[in-house]
């Protein structure tokens, strides 16, 4: 192999080989796979790498020699217990490569008693000066143990959090450097939803294998990471494997989960999917894959590519179908954890939420109010995109001013279920922003059908189509140059959430102040145009209800232009 790729025999000189193992490390730091691995998870790559050169051992020179992988803590649910694997007889890399599946580490015990007992010892030294759970590499030659390595561990997420908590429980750490030890992408991996405990009750796995990475995840299966890649842009997509490796990186990124037929649970599939929140099962030996056919066998059932199946990370079962999902909850570990934080922070966060139920979710996990709510959202409903293109195709004030009329009760149900889930916390609300032939079909058959709806020509339905078609939509005829031209649009939505908050505020007694935001302004003109539109609407509504309600007027900074002028624009803005 060394002589197909160099074209040169291998070198007998150790000397020469060490330099060439030392360059090839050097080498590897501007390979795809790191240039993939350090984006995924912030490193520069002016950092470089180092190369460590020590004395080898050997865990392949009999049955009194070993090597494996292990953490202090369980790595998938935080347990303090030593995890890992070993293969005696063996080098590192069986153990990790998947290539043969290894024993559980308290084996160990009954195979080498005095080793194990002694790296048992040395996890937990380890662990006490780090201050964190370790990732430990060890062989074993002729009965003596050596520590190859050892590193922080990877961790899920709910692992991340009971490990924080019982270091701090067990005085090793502070609840502020416990804090700093768990990674804030993770926590979007509690986010997550899991299964329908009656669903599982009620569906029998076609197939069991190792417990990797918690969590569930349901989607098509694709057995290569490029088929995985290409197919996630369309739906959920799961990569089945016989056992991953490095090349497999952005097929992993794509996935929402990973079953592997090999390998253990430090194998590269496991790591890689716990470091990225993913479900996995891994070492599902009940699976037969054919990788060229595309599909895989369970006794008598086949799985065929695209076809959906549902994956427990938690139990390592593996599902024909898509089981139901539902909603995790902040609770235990979780809530202690977020609660130090809360006593140490300095910020404040606010969510996006375009719906009554976002909200309430939001109020739930812990948001201090509604930093975005994007009504366009709203108008794509099935009831609401019919009055929509009405009034997009509408070729009178009298037309459109209808056409908005039936949305507008849609719209201000919508804002009192926000503003009832809200409370008094502040909810920004974002008038109507994309271009509209977004809400025009693009279909010829759709295209047909709408125009016989709105008892409109075929031709003068495409002809509207194409001229609100935008070289640039994220540029063009679209955000505050909409009520600009059309300024019954800002009205309706104006009064839409002025009535709402005013009908909560009353019926609930709190004090809501709605926040609405002009969109996408470049310039001071734009912002005093379409403001005084929401201010005259604002203080119509109130006048006929009577009401004292105080609101703001502002707009985001989302472009150069406003960005530079951000001191003028300001004038105007609440």
């Amino acid at each position: 192999l060394y002589k197909e790729i160099s074209g040169e025999e291998f070198p007998q000189d150790p000397k020469i080989q060490l330099m060439a193992a030392i360059r090839a490390v050097f080498g590897s730091w501007m390979n795809e796979r790191a240039i993939i691995y350090r984006r995924l998870n912030d490193i520069p790559s002016s950092w470089g790498t180092a190369v460590n050169v020590q004395m080898m051992v050997f865990g392949n020179m009999g049955d009194d020699c070993g090597t494996g992988v292990a953490f202090s803590r369980n790595p998938a649910d935080g347990t303090d217990e030593l995890y890992g694997e070993y293969l005696m007889n063996a080098q590192g890399e069986d153990v990790v490569a998947g290539i043969r599946t290894p024993e559980p580490i308290e084996h160990m015990k009954e195979t080498n008693h005095e080793a194990y007992e002694e790296f048992r010892a040395v996890a937990k030294k380890l662990e006490l000066h780090y201050k964190d759970v370790q990732d430990m590499e060890f062989t074993i030659e002729r009965g003596k143990l050596f520590m190859l390595q050892t590193r922080n561990g990877k961790r899920t997420a709910q692992a991340a959090l009971k490990i924080a908590a019982d270091l701090v429980k067990e005085g090793v750490c502070t609840k502020e450097e416990a804090l700093l030890k768990i990674e804030p992408n993770q926590l979007d991996a509690l986010l997550h939803p899991g299964f329908d405990e009656n669903a599982l009750k009620s569906n029998k796995a076609i197939a069991s294998g190792l417990a990797a990475s918690p969590g569930a995840a349901v989607g098509g299966v694709y057995f290569t990471a490029r088929e995985a890649k290409i197919a996630a842009v369309n739906g959920p997509v799961l990569l089945v494997r016989n056992e991953t490796n490095p090349d497999d990186i952005e097929g992993m990124v794509a996935a929402q989960g990973i079953l592997t037929s090999t390998g253990g649970r430090t194998s590269h599939a496991a790591v890689v999917a716990r470091g990225m929140g993913k479900c996995c099962v891994a070492g599902c030996g009940d699976i037969r894959i054919n990788e060229k056919e595309k599909f895989f066998t369970v006794g008598d059932v086949k799985v065929k590519e695209g076809e959906v199946i549902s994956l427990d990370g938690s139990s390592g079962r593996v599902y024909v179908g898509a089981l139901p999902l539902v909603d995790a909850k902040v609770s235990g570990d979780f809530a202690t954890v977020m609660a130090w934080a809360d006593e140490v922070r300095a910020l404040k966060v606010r969510t996006n939420a375009d719906t009554p139920r976002d909200a309430r979710k939001a109020i739930e996990l812990g948001a201090e109010g509604i930093g975005l709510t994007r009504t366009e959202h709203m108008f794509f409903e099935v009831d609401r995109i019919p009055a929509m293109r009405e009034m997009i195709l509408s070729d009178k004030v009298e037309q459109r001013r209808a056409a908005l009329g039936k949305l507008l009760p849609m719209q201000r149900k919508d804002f009192e279920g926000i503003f009832e889930a809200m409370k008094e916390l502040p909810v920004t609300i974002r008038l109507l922003d994309p271009p509209l032939h977004e809400f025009l079909p693009t279909e010829e058959e759709d295209i047909v059908k709408l125009a016989e709806d709105m008892n409109i020509s075929v031709e003068y339905l495409k002809g509207t189509i194409r001229s609100l078609h935008e070289a640039n939509p994220m540029m063009g005829f679209r955000g505050c140059r909409l009520p600009v031209k059309y300024p019954e649009i800002a009205e309706m939505q104006t009064r839409a959430i002025i009535e709402a908050a005013i009908n909560v505020s009353e019926k609930e007694g709190y004090n809501i102040v709605p926040e609405i935001m002009i969109q996408l302004t470049c310039e001071l003109k734009e912002l005093e145009y379409v403001s005084k539109i929401v201010r005259e609407t604002a203080e119509k509504v109130k006048e006929e209800r009577g009401s004292k309600l105080n609101y703001l007027v502002g707009t985001m900074i989302e472009i150069p232009r406003a960005a530079l002028l951000s001191d003028e624009i300001a004038k105007d803005a609440e």
